[in-house]
């Protein structure tokens, strides 16, 4: 390079910069609206209007509106017929325990998990989550809690679904913990915790958004469940999905379409709150990391 043309600036390059087109935003939100309407808004809208038809209008559900709305008056009758509220106190008796042993047991063994990386410990680690694809023995189950007397039991319910999703939530939580700094742990071991104070007064309120993801998930497969509880429990105890199937396959709710899907609005109005509970946790963990 020449003296003559050394220090000058070239000042006809012109930078593009992609800018956002407003046109193309309105038109991604407006086609994701569309596709939540399709997937999720017309199974809703033919639920609640198939529940608050008449049986004969119900025969074949289809999404025109009732020429009369009976939806309260088929609440009633599935609450009473249905025996809905012995069903309800039965599936929170066996949820709430079931869903809060195995988030902290689970919890509690992915700390383990997550802290030793020996290579035992990743034995440990792939035996843990292998329940995930690997279905559980219901004949050898059954057989164990009969001889240990809690076959029909709500304990020995209990016991099983911990067995069963216990390794989803060491699944979900284990990776979050490997996020979590050390140096936390180490600096409460300096001021003397130990490893039970640390646990609930450091890691725990960490795994907020985590637990949350997986409170959804295992209270939606304990709720829901039909397979295990009949099984299981054989009729000795009421619960909300048995009780609809059991009332179903009887016959009392034969082609009565709007009491089977007015069953299935109260059945799952508890798992709407607990999804909006859980959710507004997952967004005030996310926002106040964010701000931290």
């Amino acid at each position: 390079m020449s003296s003559a043309t050394f220090g000058q600036v070239k000042t006809n390059e012109r930078v593009t910069v992609n800018k956002k087109s407003p046109v193309r935003d309105v038109i991604h939100t407006v086609l994701a609206v569309l596709i939540l309407l399709i997937f999720l808004g017309v199974p809703f809208w033919l639920l609640i209007v198939t529940a608050g038809k008449s049986q004969a209008e119900a025969i074949q559900p289809n999404m025109s509106l009732p020429t009369h709305w009976q939806l309260l008056e088929n609440f009633k009758t599935v609450l009473i017929d249905g025996k809905m509220i012995q069903a309800f106190f039965g599936s929170v008796i066996v949820t709430v325990p079931s869903v809060l042993l195995t988030l902290i047991c689970g919890s509690m063994a992915a700390w383990i998990l997550a802290r030793r990386t020996t290579r035992p410990m990743a034995i440990v680690y792939a035996l843990s989550i292998s329940g995930l694809i690997l279905p559980p023995a219901v004949v050898t189950v059954m057989m164990l809690l009969k001889i240990i007397g809690l076959s029909g039991t709500a304990p020995g319910m209990v016991g099983v679904y911990v067995g069963i999703y216990l390794s989803t939530v060491i699944f979900f939580v284990t990776g979050f913990i490997r996020t979590i700094p050390v140096s936390l742990e180490e600096a409460a071991r300096i001021d003397g915790a130990g490893p039970v104070r640390i646990f609930f007064t450091i890691i725990l309120p960490l795994l907020g958004p985590t637990l949350a993801t997986a409170t959804i998930l295992v209270t939606l497969y304990i709720w829901n469940d039909v397979f295990y509880s009949l099984f299981i429990l054989s009729g000795k105890m009421d619960l909300l999905p048995l009780n609809l199937y059991n009332v179903a396959s009887a016959g009392l709710y034969l082609n009565n379409w709007h009491l089977i899907f007015a069953y299935i609005i109260l059945m799952s109005l508890p798992l709407l709150a607990i999804f909006a509970f859980t959710q507004s946790k997952i967004i005030s963990g996310i926002t106040g990391g964010a701000v931290k």
